[in-house]
């Protein structure tokens, strides 16, 4: 794969950056568009027409999803972690119920 320069508009602005590849590029896209969003979303908010304010409120935003979606996801990590103790805890309890009957059911010769 070969570094392409791709142009990008966030907010009006536009920025030249290098990408790798045809994935890189439309995940860029993605990125670009989810950026734009939030630097609108905030322009709103505060009406303020300070772009760097307007940047830095947006990039606070978009930390504050980051941070609550990787508590969720250490949250649900967690909840995991517990799901697995209990099952392995129940296997081990019904090997040993496996064990109880066949030997209770076998005749002796």
């Amino acid at each position: 794969m070969t570094d392409r320069i791709l142009e990008i508009e966030i907010y009006g602005q536009r920025y030249k950056i290098r990408v790798k590849g045809e994935e890189d590029e439309r995940y860029i896209g993605h990125l670009t568009s989810y950026v734009d969003q939030k630097m609108h979303e905030v322009a709103v908010k505060s009406q303020s027409a300070d772009t760097t304010k307007i940047a830095v409120l947006a990039a606070l935003n978009i930390a504050d999803e980051l941070f609550l979606g990787q508590k969720k996801l250490d949250q649900l990590n967690e909840a995991l972690g517990h799901m697995e103790t209990e099952i392995e805890s129940l296997e081990v309890h019904l090997f040993e119920d496996e064990k109880t009957y066949t030997k209770r059911d076998e005749v002796p010769s």
